[in-house]
């Protein structure tokens, strides 16, 4: 079998960047940098980690891998993916490379990603926002999503597209479940203590000392950085903008509250059990 075209061209950019980086930071192997890999429930701040992880290039010798996403399900299909193929896709990150994705915590995933040489990072948010943002993705941002036409053409309005994104469509051969049971995955990456969760509303309120968490993180696991830790974090702050993130919409905490009716309340609370007590959302079932 042929490689693939694209894959190589974009294999041998990266092996520029990956040069340029090294002579830019000569005093320090990008050999010996760990993979930052941003790992993110969906809708849940992918591209504002991924933004600060590549911030991590004006610190040291680490680049932008520059290869797609690793994906636990097809984008346009849904389908999921062959264990095999995410795990070839990890593979393929090298010493110094920032990569970022969508994987459920299966047990080999965990240990291709918890080894030593790499930085994992878990970003996760509000569920309740989350399908909020779900609703206004698939409904007006990406319209190659295998549930546009459904969302669109046969669902009558916001309250009926924030009802489906909440209970799944259990009825599709593509999974796509409830909240409870499209988050259940993700949890067991709570409990990995090479992996460092972050909420996406700290990053939001505290910036500061979140960053100043995920650039300790990314030296415990072998990252140098050449700069002292104030002026690393203030890098990794200047290296966020909103503006270039395809899907940013709102970008705030709490916004399902303009959204949620009574039934949204009701149907959340039936299919998400514990779910925001766990995340720590919620003290308990009275919200």
């Amino acid at each position: 079998m042929s490689a693939n075209p694209k894959l190589l061209a974009r294999l041998g950019r990266r092996a520029l960047r990956r040069a340029a980086a090294q002579r830019r930071f000569p005093d320090t192997s990008i050999e010996r940098m760990p993979v930052l890999f941003g790992n993110s429930f969906p809708k849940s701040g992918t591209h504002l980690l991924t933004q600060i992880l590549v911030g991590f290039a004006q610190l040291g010798p680490v680049v932008e891998s520059g290869l797609p996403p690793v994906l636990t399900f097809e984008g346009e299909s849904g389908a999921p993916r062959p264990l095999a193929a995410i795990l070839a896709d990890l593979g393929r990150l090298l010493p110094g490379d920032i990569g970022y994705g969508h994987l459920h915590a299966l047990p080999e995933i965990q240990t291709a990603l918890c080894r030593e040489g790499v930085a994992p990072y878990f970003i996760y948010r509000d569920p309740r926002d989350v399908v909020v943002s779900h609703v206004f993705y698939v409904t007006d941002i990406n319209n190659r999503h295998v549930h546009h036409g459904y969302y669109v053409n046969e669902l009558p309005d916001f309250a009926a597209r924030l009802r489906v994104s909440i209970l799944g469509r259990p009825e599709l051969d593509a999974p796509f479940p409830d909240i409870r049971a499209r988050f259940a995955p993700y949890l067991p990456w709570l409990e990995r203590p090479e992996v460092l969760p972050l909420r996406y509303e700290d990053l939001l309120d505290e910036p500061d000392a979140q960053l100043g968490r995920i650039l300790a993180h990314a030296e415990e696991r072998g990252f140098v950085s050449a700069r002292g830790t104030e002026e690393s974090v203030r890098a990794l702050a200047a290296a966020i903008d909103p503006s270039r993130s395809p899907t940013f919409r709102a970008g705030k905490a709490g916004g399902w509250r303009e959204h949620f009716q009574a039934e949204h309340k009701a149907l959340f609370k039936d299919v998400s059990g514990d779910l925001l007590v766990r995340l720590g959302y919620e003290k308990d079932a009275n919200w």
